[in-house]
């Protein structure tokens, strides 16, 4: 049986901005949280060299209604991983690279 030490708690803290850190992390790991998100981040990827995507792209591709796809472009938009576009009378989607960067150093960074 393994036993447990304990250590000394000064090692456990962190400072402001590793909690800051932490928590974007968390949060855009959230927005990454639901297969469909993830799918929509790897289609727009997939689509980025034709122009971006619009809306209904995704729907045909993932089968789901039109509003549960906007609920979804809606998470992604707000941690940052998409732009929207107006293309009237439609929006054109497209990655921001430097929002996928962004997480995976801040991934990077916590687990060192």
């Amino acid at each position: 049986m393994m036993q447990c030490n304990t250590t000394d708690s000064s090692l456990l803290e962190a400072t402001p901005s590793q909690l800051e850190l932490e928590q974007k992390f968390a949060a855009q790991a959230k927005a990454l949280a639901h297969p469909a998100r993830v799918r929509i981040l790897k289609i727009l990827l997939v689509l980025e060299s034709m122009g971006g995507c619009l809306n209904s792209d995704l729907v045909s591709q993932l089968g789901l209604a039109q509003s549960t796809v906007s609920e979804h472009l809606r998470v992604l938009k707000a941690a940052g991983f998409i732009t929207a576009e107006p293309n009237p009378p439609k929006i054109c989607y497209r990655v921001a690279p430097e929002a996928t960067k962004e997480f995976t150093a801040i991934f990077e960074q916590i687990i060192q």
